[in-house]
C-alpha cells in the first residue's frame, strides 16, 4: 500500500449521493423543500452562551419564526385537514338524506 506525499496528500472527489430508484419523487420532493424554504437558516440569529436582552431576544424570535413562515402555514393546512376530513366524512356517513 503506497501512502503518498503525506506533507501534501491529495483528495479525491468527495462522495456522491447514492442513486436513487425514483428519481422523479426525489426531484418532487427537492422542489417542494425548496418551495418551502428557499433562504438558509440565519446563523447569526442562535448565540449560544451570549447574554441578550428580552428585547433583542424577541425580535430575534419573530425573524426565525418568519424564516419558518412555510413550515408552519404547511403544518397549520396540515391540522386543517386532520380535522376537517373525518369531521366532513361522518357527516356523509350519518347524515345521508
Amino acid at each position: 500500500m503506497e501512502l503518498g506525499n503525506i506533507s501534501k496528500p491529495t483528495y479525491g472527489p468527495g462522495p456522491e449521493a447514492p442513486g436513487s430508484s425514483t428519481p422523479g419523487l426525489v426531484t418532487m420532493a427537492h422542489g417542494f423543500l425548496r418551495l418551502v424554504q428557499p433562504n438558509p437558516l440565519p446563523v447569526e440569529l442562535i448565540n449560544f452562551g451570549q447574554s441578550q436582552s428580552e428585547f433583542s431576544l424577541e425580535e430575534d424570535i419573530h425573524e426565525l419564526l418568519f424564516y419558518e413562515l412555510g413550515f408552519l402555514i404547511c403544518a397549520a393546512i396540515g391540522v386543517l385537514l386532520l380535522i376537517l376530513v373525518p369531521l366532513v366524512g361522518c357527516c356523509f356517513c350519518c347524515c345521508r338524506c
